[in-house]
């Protein structure tokens, strides 16, 4: 069932012209609707990735949710699933290659490693800077 999902979802990130699959969110979307709840904000969509709008109390038209409430928002939950599935998937890459640098006497594995650790750490660079 997991499959399917992530199929999906690289489908549905593919089709909007990104990478899909080697792209992370920063914010889950419940976060985000728990705080929209929370200040009287309406109608939550995504209108791109990491671009979050809704309809603030009393608007008739929709803004963005400031930068400064979603850092807050990820100051106060910490990572999310995908951020976790990447972190935990580059610390397996690093034991793993290490165990094979040794094994096969070869330091490819390890700049396998490295490289595929720089593209996830960059992935949790924020975008607003």
């Amino acid at each position: 069932m997991q499959i399917f999902e992530l199929l999906k979802l690289t489908e549905d990130t593919y089709s909007q012209g990104e990478i899909g699959i080697f792209m992370m969110d920063r914010y889950s979307i419940q976060w985000i609707e728990a705080w929209c709840l929370e200040n009287g904000w309406t109608d939550l969509f995504m209108e791109r990735r990491g671009n979050y709008w809704a309809f603030p109390p009393g608007g008739v038209m929709p803004e963005p949710i400031p930068m400064n409430v979603l850092r807050i928002i990820k100051e106060e939950n910490g990572f999310t699933n995908q951020e976790m599935y990447w972190a935990c998937a580059a610390i397996s890459t690093t034991i793993l290659a290490v165990i094979y640098t040794f094994w096969f006497k070869c330091p490819i594995p390890l700049v396998l490693s490295f490289a595929f650790n720089a593209v996830t750490v960059a992935q949790f660079e924020p975008e607003d800077a």
